[in-house]
């Protein structure tokens, strides 16, 4: 090899490992920014990183960097995209499962629970590894949570133990909410019996009276050959407060449901010291 090809080489060899160095650098930054909570920052370092990375060395750990920084700062969709690209820029299988989950967690957050029940059912389909069933158990548990089926959460944690903290929390959770159906059922029976099954005792009591007040005015007017009145009464104000009465039962068992939610996700935020979505 002649001295003039030696030093060509020699010189773009040099630059190639200078270029890389800088992209680590940069990369380094990014991360460091992510750890700092400087998010968007992160993110612009990452995106640096990516632009200059012809040969797409640092594209996936860029792209994860991107993906957690805007996870943090609430761009769920924005988070999955990221992570989707690190993915197609790995050729690691662990790696790819480790971003897999990252999409779950996030898409957890984002409540599109239908598609990440799907991904978490592929990724069970694909592994054999005990550990990692328990993980994806785990998140399915997650996923059920913030779809409100507490029941179903609490079957997947058991899945991985029957005594495990959020299996037992997830069915009190379960245990205590109201069925819809049921405060419907009771107040068709009986007007203003599923206010006070939702503990409304006092709407209850006021719903059970007006219904008594116009069905005896209603059947009074039809036993006097008050047909007209008696099909009046009836139509205008017992069926109103019947029809209302059966609204209220259902609206308040959902609202004391809702207030049950809000609670139970309130204390998983702020005291549950285990991993959360």
């Amino acid at each position: 090899m002649s001295l003039i090809r030696i030093v060509i080489f020699v010189s773009i060899f040099s630059f190639v490992i200078s270029a890389q160095n800088q992209l680590h650098q940069v990369l380094l930054k990014a991360s460091q920014n992510y750890q700092s909570e400087n998010y968007f920052d992160a993110i612009t370092e990452a995106k640096r990183v990516i632009y200059f990375d012809v040969e797409k060395l640092y594209h996936a750990a860029a792209y994860e960097i991107m993906g957690d920084a805007y996870k943090e700062t609430g761009h769920y969709s924005e988070a999955v995209q990221a992570y989707t690209q690190a993915e197609i820029n790995s050729f690691d299988l662990e790696y790819v499962y480790l971003l897999k989950i990252k999409k779950v967690r996030t898409n957890i957050l984002r409540r599109v629970i239908p598609s990440t029940l799907r991904m978490l059912e592929e990724l069970e389909n694909e592994k054999n590894d005990e550990k990692k069933i328990e993980e994806i158990n785990y998140w399915r548990g997650w996923a059920y949570i913030f779809n409100d089926d507490w029941g179903a959460a609490s079957k997947e944690f058991g899945k991985i133990n029957n005594q495990h903290e959020l299996k037992l929390f997830c069915e009190k959770v379960d245990n205590e909410k109201y069925s819809v159906t049921f405060a419907k059922t009771i107040s068709a029976i009986l007007p203003g019996s599923g206010q006070i099954y939702s503990g409304n005792y006092l709407n209850g009591i006021f719903s059970l009276g007006w219904n008594v007040l116009w069905g005896y005015l209603s059947v009074k007017s039809f036993i006097d050959n008050r047909i007209f009145d008696g099909a009046m009464i009836t139509s205008l104000l017992w069926l109103r407060f019947y029809n209302g009465n059966l609204q209220n039962a259902e609206e308040f068992a959902k609202q004391k449901n809702i207030e049950i939610n809000n609670k139970a996700l309130y204390y998983l935020q702020n005291q549950y010291k285990g991993s959360k979505p």
